[in-house]
């Protein structure tokens, strides 16, 4: 079976929560919170942060977990964190590859966009926890890398 490790995170300012309009096929013109794929040789929190920035132009920085899930798609078995992070410089751009818009949008305003979601608003309930203030502490990951000692 196939591992894909998927990680991203939630962005939220003034009540206002930053979302991603998807320019890719499988999910093309659906609004998603900023996510992907983990690159080699980068930690789940650096990807987030990667990812964060890649995909809407907003430097952060994680600051706590908001969700981990698992699920089998079609033969690959998808392994997903999603952090709460604080916003280190804010320049909104849409990266125009994989993102073709990126906009805040308050909880409600995300909740009534049911047809626009990506995955029926999968991510709603990570938002809530956001919300909710039902926030893990980073330190119950362990990361380590290059034989370095634990973070």
């Amino acid at each position: 079976m196939n591992i894909k490790v998927v990680t991203g995170g939630v962005v939220e300012k003034n009540g206002k929560f930053l979302l991603v309009k998807e320019k890719q096929e499988i999910c093309k013109g659906k609004w998603n919170i900023p996510a992907g794929g983990l690159d080699p040789n980068e930690s789940l929190t650096e990807g987030a942060e990667r990812e964060i920035y890649e995909e809407t132009g907003c430097k952060v920085k994680a600051t706590g977990i908001l969700e981990i899930f698992n699920e089998v798609l079609e033969g690959v078995n998808v392994v997903c964190f999603f952090f709460d992070t604080k916003i280190i410089d804010e320049e909104i751009k849409a990266d125009g590859k994989e993102i073709s818009s990126v906009k805040w949008f308050t909880y409600d305003e995300i909740q009534n966009m049911k047809d626009e979601l990506r995955a029926d608003g999968y991510f709603l309930r990570i938002l809530k926890n956001k919300i909710d203030n039902n926030i893990l502490p980073l330190d119950l990951i362990r990361i380590t890398k290059n034989n370095s000692k634990s973070k």
